[in-house]
């Protein structure tokens, strides 16, 4: 059996811990984005200095408020 990709794990995690549609909508958005923003590299082949990297990026270039930020940052506490 194929282990399931990644976006639908993650969505799995979220519906087990009860969170919103809307909430499902935006960590999977900002995974999505997170990807392709490192030419679509997967996320266990990345690390720290990948999540800092983009979240300047959205700060300097996207002008990404910081509460924008924060959400996009608290995909990693899915962990």
């Amino acid at each position: 059996m194929e282990k399931p990709r990644l976006l639908d794990q993650v969505r799995s995690v979220i519906r087990i811990r009860h969170y919103s549609h809307r909430t499902e909508d935006a960590y999977t958005y900002w995974i999505r984005q997170f990807i392709l923003y490192h030419r679509k590299r997967h996320p266990l082949e990345m690390g720290k200095v990948e999540v800092e990297t983009f979240l300047s990026w959205l700060a300097e270039a996207r002008n990404v408020a910081a509460s924008t930020q924060n959400q996009a940052f608290c995909i990693r506490c899915l962990d």
